[in-house]
């Protein structure tokens, strides 16, 4: 994980540096960077373990970088609602990314001890994918609350708040008195909502290898190209109109897959083609239904986060 430490350095020293709003020209080079490395990844991995692992790997990358997409319709509904200035966001998602490594490297942690102690835990997995599956099919684009994010409601109890954003600062003194600023509020409600999508992205990868590296290199490479990808779609996050019904396919046969584990073992091969052409499908016909609309704000949120 020594080159994912010395990515992150260089993308904060240079997409993530002073105050300032992110191009989409920065946004789009330093997406395509984090995609290429995630995939190329995949010939390391090759080379070091074999074909099988490196298949693995691969197919836990792409769910997990599709799978973040979701993130980021959440994302541009909580700086809407704190009303971030633009040159702020960078540092807030950069933060989250952070947070997010340190929370994702736990939850594998416990889930990989977890199954190591008792098989039929990927039972419950599954269980629980194929549950997460059915509701996000029949969710409607339910609204997101940030006003009822547990850390905002504890944070506005016992800290005291500016009444305005001091730049990139989280805490400032004014009068002799320490104060928190409202982008502590907003970094803690990034972190927080992560740990929600990451209860659903961590079983869902363990359905395709249970090899913990694995695990967190394909989290840790989509994460870490999570904030650039913001940038460069937030603009069109609304034309993923049909993007919840592909991945809650995928979820579902990800369960499936985990329910089936005694008694079936697709192929790597096969379970990658499936999520390629489901998702690809999704996509698709979300930019086709959705052609000719203009900028907006993000319509579809999965979740409401409590």
């Amino acid at each position: 994980m020594l080159a994912v430490i010395v990515l992150t350095v260089i993308d904060v020293a240079v997409f993530g540096r002073g105050r300032r709003v992110i191009s989409i020209r920065a946004a789009g080079l330093w997406s395509a960077v984090w995609l290429a490395l995630g995939l190329a990844f995949t010939l390391v991995i090759y080379a070091w373990q074999g074909g099988v692992p490196a298949g693995e790997y691969v197919t836990g990358y792409l769910i997990e970088r599709v799978l973040s997409l979701d993130n980021l319709f959440v994302f541009a509904v909580i700086f809407g609602y704190f009303a971030v200035p633009s040159r702020l966001q960078p540092r807030v998602l950069l933060w989250g990314v952070l947070g997010a490594l340190v929370l994702r490297g736990a939850f594998i942690a416990v889930g990989a001890a977890a199954l190591s102690a008792a098989h039929w835990v990927i039972y419950l997995f599954g269980a629980f994918l194929v549950y997460t599956a059915i509701k996000l099919a029949r969710s409607k684009g339910e609204e997101v609350h940030p006003e009822r994010n547990v850390m905002l409601r504890f944070t506005r109890r016992f800290v005291p708040l500016t009444d305005g954003y001091r730049e990139n600062r989280l805490f400032v003194r004014e009068n002799t008195v320490l104060l928190a600023t409202p982008l502590l509020a907003v970094f803690l409600v990034v972190a927080s909502t992560d740990v929600v999508f990451a209860i659903d992205s961590i079983p869902a990868i363990f359905a395709i290898t249970t090899n913990t590296f694995l695990v967190f290199a394909a989290n840790a490479f989509a994460v870490m190209g999570m904030r650039a990808l913001y940038f460069l779609l937030a603009g069109m996050l609304a034309r993923f109109e049909y993007l919840n019904y592909g991945l809650a396919v995928v979820l579902g046969l990800v369960g499936a897959k985990m329910l089936a584990s005694g008694v079936y073992h697709p192929s790597i091969v096969l379970t990658l083609i499936v999520i390629v052409v489901v998702l690809g499908a999704a996509i698709a016909a979300s930019l086709y239904a959705t052609r000719g609309r203009g900028r907006g704000a993000p319509t579809r949120p999965r979740t409401e986060i409590t």
